[in-house]
């Protein structure tokens, strides 16, 4: 609302119409009957200024020899000049074909003798930021014969008709006329019949000096028939005014446009709807036409703001719906010249849309909080997000509930952990840690799995819980993630050992199975955990025979998650420890270490290659 109320919108819907006029190509005002006597910086030269009645009077006497059906001098001369200024008055006061301008609210009144039909004023809109897009076409209802604009009372006298006055006297209809709030305006001062002036192609009106005139260099052919104006054209008499067309010249050759060119165009559009070519003129929407399409920018914005489950795809839409209100706006003015209000709606629909985000960003922070709480930091976006649309099913007065899941399970741990621990000051040891950590763990919450707690120098993480992608991918992640985990304490050694410091290994245990996964604890605490026998193997297999450990990572996998990851596409290097039991199991289980590419499989002589040793 209060956007709506101030000049921001406003002005950026003037300066979208000042871009289109001064791009779109303007018809020639070479084919309408008005021609132009423009005083010039050389007839200042010439004849001084102000310039002497008599010179007035002999240039306008060659106009009317010449067949001018109706000469407007846009010039204040009630006082007169010069010695011969009565030959001024007489002309208006004896021929038909003259109008006198005057102004009311200055007290200026017409040449002394021109009649009351033949007098007019010239009053021109200038919007706030100076600029001259309107035009006031006329006043209704007045009893003072005298009160017609100067372009009218020409049209008028050309014509020996006020036709087009009754006309426009006669429609009530307010729809053609601006109004306060019509197009891009907000709150103008919309008092009479006002329209938004078509500017024919600027320059394009037959233009000669009051010099050429006197001399006889002004064709009489290009004199008769024609309605003349009379004004000054000199840029020193400051006669001048911004329009839209040359809001965004590079050149400021024609920056402001003359007044006297100005009521040639005014003039134009009169004769445009006497021909029956309103096409021309420039329609603007409604008020209520505004207002009902900033009520569906707001449903739309609001509408994709919330329409779709990726923030990232509705910040697109809402961008592109921004972006196609203004070229509607620009559209409709280019082709169709119609001027609608497009950036309160193109601002509303952002603005919805951008709300949208915000309410459903509160949400996801929370989210985001409440998962943090049960799962800890080291949790993906996408598990988040997965959390989020399955929230009903998952959580239960902010905690999860208990349920069976297969889960692929990894434990890890550092390989001599005492002895590295016993040489290190307690701030390096901890820094030497987390630099070793802090890969493990981004690999991990970037695959889609959870890191569920710390074990001192080691980690526990899970793939399927609390959402999995399918048994098969959760296993198949996990997998690479150790081997990613590998690659990278082959890159950190490099760099401890240029530091001087001591290697880290790194002994990983992975195993499918179903384990029970839910929060654990009270108000005061409550975690995350993941309890079973796939839990219990994993550890087991990552404690196994640890003097058997060579290279810088040891990957043992059980046969569950080996099987599961064979159909995968990535070709892998195992070996066979064999079927071996666990600690505390009473069941043996197969047992296989994964190779990472820098290492080579071991041959035994005596013992055959296992077949799936370049599977997938």
């Amino acid at each position: 609302m209060l956007l709506g109320q101030s000049s921001i919108t406003e002005s950026i819907d003037l300066l979208l119409y000042d871009f289109v006029a001064s791009i779109r190509r303007s018809s020639s005002g070479e084919s309408d009957p008005i021609a132009i006597i423009g005083i010039s910086e050389s007839d200042l030269k010439q004849y001084g200024w102000p310039v002497d009645d008599r010179y007035l009077c002999e240039g306008i006497k060659k106009l009317l020899a010449d067949g001018s059906v109706a000469i407007g001098l846009d010039l204040y001369r009630d006082q007169g000049v010069g010695a011969n200024r009565q030959c001024l008055n007489d002309l208006y006061k004896e021929s038909p074909k003259l109008v006198s301008i005057f102004n009311e609210a200055e007290q200026i009144p017409a040449i002394p003798g021109t009649p009351p039909d033949r007098q007019a004023y010239n009053d021109l809109l200038i919007d706030p930021d100076a600029t001259l897009r309107r035009d006031l076409v006329h006043v209704a209802g007045q009893t003072d014969p005298r009160m017609v604009s100067f372009p009218m009372r020409l049209l008028e006298v050309a014509t020996g008709s006020t036709a087009l006055r009754d006309q426009l006297e006669a429609d009530t209809s307010h729809a053609q006329w601006l109004q306060p709030a019509s197009g891009g305006y907000r709150n103008a001062d919309a008092g009479g019949m006002q329209q938004m002036l078509p500017y024919r192609r600027l320059g394009s009106f037959p233009l000669w000096s009051l010099q050429d005139l006197l001399t006889g260099k002004v064709p009489a052919t290009q004199i008769k028939n024609r309605i003349i104006l009379i004004g000054t054209t000199a840029p020193s008499l400051r006669d001048l005014f911004p329009v839209s067309q040359t809001r965004f010249l590079l050149s400021t050759s024609q920056f402001q446009v003359p007044g006297v060119e100005i009521h040639a165009h005014r003039l134009a559009s009169l004769l445009d709807r006497t021909q029956g070519q309103e096409s021309r003129l420039i329609r603007t929407a409604s008020p209520w036409m505004n207002s009902g399409l900033e009520i569906v920018a707001i449903l739309l914005g609001i509408y994709l703001g919330n329409s779709f489950l990726a923030i990232r795809k509705s910040v697109i839409y809402v961008f592109l719906g921004t972006s196609l209100f203004v070229l509607a706006g620009f559209g409709a003015l280019y082709l169709l010249n119609y001027w609608l209000g497009i950036t309160l709606p193109a601002i509303s629909f952002l603005v919805m849309g951008t709300v949208a985000w915000i309410q459903r960003g509160t949400l996801s922070q929370q989210h985001r909080q409440q998962i943090e709480r049960l799962l800890g930091q080291a949790t993906s976006p996408e598990v988040a997000q997965k959390l989020w649309e399955n929230r009903d099913n998952l959580l239960s007065e902010g905690r999860f509930e208990g349920r069976q899941l297969i889960v692929t399970v990894m434990f890890s741990d550092i390989a001599d952990f005492t002895t590295v621990s016993e040489g290190m000051r307690p701030n390096d040891l901890l820094d030497w840690i987390n630099r070793g950590m802090r890969q493990c763990i981004s690999s991990i919450v970037h695959s889609g799995g959870i890191v569920n707690k710390f074990t001192g120098d080691g980690f526990l993480a899970a793939f399927g819980a609390p959402v999995s992608h399918g048994e098969r991918e959760d296993a198949c992640f996990a997998v690479k993630v150790a081997l990613e985990i590998a690659d990278h304490l082959e890159k950190l050694n490099s760099i401890l050992a240029t530091e001087g410091k001591p290697p880290m290994r790194l002994r990983i245990g992975i195993h499918t199975g179903p384990v029970v996964a839910g929060s654990m604890g009270g108000t005061e605490r409550l975690e995350y955990c993941i309890l079973g026998d796939a839990v219990n193997c994993a550890s087991r297999l990552e404690s196994i025979e640890k003097q058997r450990h060579e290279g810088v990572c040891r990957i043992l996998v059980s046969a569950d998650t080996r099987h599961l990851v064979e159909s995968s596409q990535t070709h892998l290097n195992w070996k066979e420890w064999g079927c071996m039991h666990l600690k505390g199991r009473n069941q043996p289980i197969q047992i296989w270490e994964l190779l990472s590419s820098r290492a080579q499989p071991e041959q035994n002589p005596n013992e055959s290659t296992p077949s799936a040793l370049t599977e997938s």
